[in-house]
């Protein structure tokens, strides 16, 4: 058995925080600073993960070898599994032309990009969060943002900072459940407090979408229907969250959210010209045909164009019926990890000794169900669906060698010790804990990629932390969430799924050079409503 250390070098928590951080600032330093694709930043990080758990460490290699490939396969399943048939289902809409059908009726419903960019990425993708998260959103709000003629980076901006405010809730409430799980807190006292953090980042997250598409000139134009918008998705998840379902409350607020944003008179004003809408996308005039735009396609072909989004939908509601979720459910299997025998630094064996195989129940397999009906639906023949599914794995085939390398990253990094050492030495900050707590989900979810991830790894000692320092377990372990969510902009795993979906393969650099100071503004906002909600100053918000 290999039990993991705290402070393997000089016997610092410091020193061995700051080696144990060395990968994840590789990887950063490797995709932002010297502009190298993600595909090779992600497996030199991995090397150096490795590195620092055998030498530092003391993992042995087999055992860190065996927990890189854990990371691995949980990187091939469920997350790449998931985006592959996401983006299957898309590139069959491509073909046979429906996905210029939903474009054109898009643009009937409001031409202004700023506005589409609240109704996709935000409403509809939080609706996507709610029912599947693991990167799905991006992948198909990114690539419904481009097929309105939206470029191509932009498009992948505006997605991943969209992906912000449901994901706290997102995978029918996966992340706050299992932090719930971790800390032993009750669901509903944890699930309140992060009903009262999240809320307050929709409510800014709707203005800066429509900064991003158009700067100072969006947000004086167009602020009426992004607050609209933003105010009644926060209370929708407030009030869901709080007072009727956990699991609803990303489902009701983007729902809600959209009914807002469409009711708003400003929303359904037509922008100002072609030209207008071509230099707020960055695509040339002569690309937005009018002819094209101003088409009226057949009822029946604008149903079909809607089908597989709303074909997503029922099927993943489907699956959280109680009966059908435990058929399902049946066919997880669950194992030991092979060659691998982890304890944390108290003795006891971790969780990721055990590894969980949801065949039927994780999100890429229900896509996968939804795209088989959605080539019944658009009429593409099975010949021609399944080249189209090779056509997406070739297309993937760089995403996929990135997010394996980073989740066995990220599982090494757990496994050794490393991220445990990381969290003690933020949890030892004192009187700092509150304005630090979010930057540990934060540090997590950047790792990781998902802020579920990021919550089985650091509830516990936030909760621990916060009864040593004289502060609410449950603001903490709130906190650990709601500041995880911005971190998933950042992530390489999130970046490379946005580059992918959009044609942007090798420039994961580039994005994260756009998102990092809004995902650190975002964070300090965040840290900052942690702080007040501690002291008198906010401190009534909590149950």
């Amino acid at each position: 058995m290999f039990v993991q250390q705290l402070e393997p070098v000089a016997d610092s928590l410091s020193l061995s925080a700051l080696v144990a951080a060395l990968p994840l600032v590789t990887v950063l330093v490797l995709l932002g600073g010297v502009r190298m694709r993600a595909h090779y930043a992600g497996p030199i990080g991995l090397a150096v993960a490795v590195l620092v758990a055998w030498l530092p460490y003391g993992m042995p290699v087999g055992q860190t070898l065996s927990g890189a490939a854990q990371g691995a396969v949980f990187g091939l399943f469920p997350i790449m599994w998931i985006v592959v048939n996401a983006l299957w289902v898309y590139r069959m809409t491509v073909r046979t032309g429906h996905f210029d059908v939903l474009r054109r009726s898009f643009g009937r419903l409001s031409d202004d990009p700023r506005v589409q960019a609240l109704v996709i990425a935000f409403c509809f993708g939080a609706l996507l969060e709610a029912l599947a998260g693991f990167g799905a959103p991006v992948a198909i709000c990114s690539v419904m943002l481009v097929a309105l003629g939206f470029d191509p980076v932009r498009a992948a901006v505006v997605a991943l900072v969209a992906n912000t405010a449901p994901v706290a809730f997102g995978a029918m409430a996966t992340p706050v459940v299992t932090l719930a799980q971790v800390t032993g807190e009750p669901l509903d006292s944890v699930a309140s407090v992060v009903g009262r953090q999240t809320p307050l980042l929709a409510l800014v997250v709707p203005l800066l979408l429509v900064a991003l598409v158009d700067g100072r000139r969006g947000l004086r134009e167009t602020w009426g229907p992004a607050l609209a918008c933003g105010i009644a998705f926060a209370v929708a998840q407030f009030t869901v969250s709080n007072y009727l379902s956990v699991q609803l409350a990303d489902i009701a607020a983007a729902l809600i959210g959209a009914a807002a944003l469409v009711a708003v008179p400003a929303a359904r004003r037509p922008a100002e010209g072609r030209v207008r809408a071509a230099a707020l996308t960055g695509v040339r005039g002569d690309d937005l045909d009018g002819d094209d735009l101003d088409r009226d396609d057949p009822r029946p072909e604008v149903l079909r164009a809607y089908a597989p989004y709303a074909l997503i939908v029922a099927v993943f509601s489907i699956a959280q019926i109680g009966p059908v979720k435990e058929l399902l459910a049946k066919a997880t299997r669950t194992f030991d990890w092979p060659f691998l025998d982890v304890a944390a630094p108290d003795g006891k064996p971790v969780g990721g000794n055990v590894f969980s195989l949801p065949l039927l129940a994780t999100g890429g397999t229900l896509v996968l169900v939804a795209g088989a009906a959605t080539a019944v639906v658009l009429r593409v023949a099975v010949r021609d669906a399944l080249r189209e599914w090779a056509a997406t794995v070739r297309e993937l085939r760089h995403a996929i060698l990135t997010v394996t390398s980073v989740l066995a990253l990220a599982y090494v990094m757990n496994l050794s010790g490393q991220v445990a050492g990381i969290g003690h030495f933020v949890a030892a900050a004192g009187a700092g804990l509150a304005f630090l707590s979010p930057v540990l989900g934060w540090f997590g979810v950047a790792v990781s990629g998902s802020d579920t991830s990021a919550n089985a790894l650091f509830g516990a000692l936030q909760v621990t932390a916060a009864r040593e320092s004289g502060l609410s377990p449950d603001l903490l372990a709130a906190a650990n969430s709601s500041g995880g969510v911005l971190g998933k902009m950042i992530s390489p795993q999130n970046l490379t799924i946005a580059c992918a979906a959009v044609g942007l393969k090798g420039r994961e650099g580039d994005l994260l050079r756009k998102v990092l100071p809004w995902s650190l503004a975002l964070l300090l906002v965040m840290c900052l409503i942690v702080v007040a909600q501690s002291s008198f100053l906010l401190g009534w918000m909590l149950p």
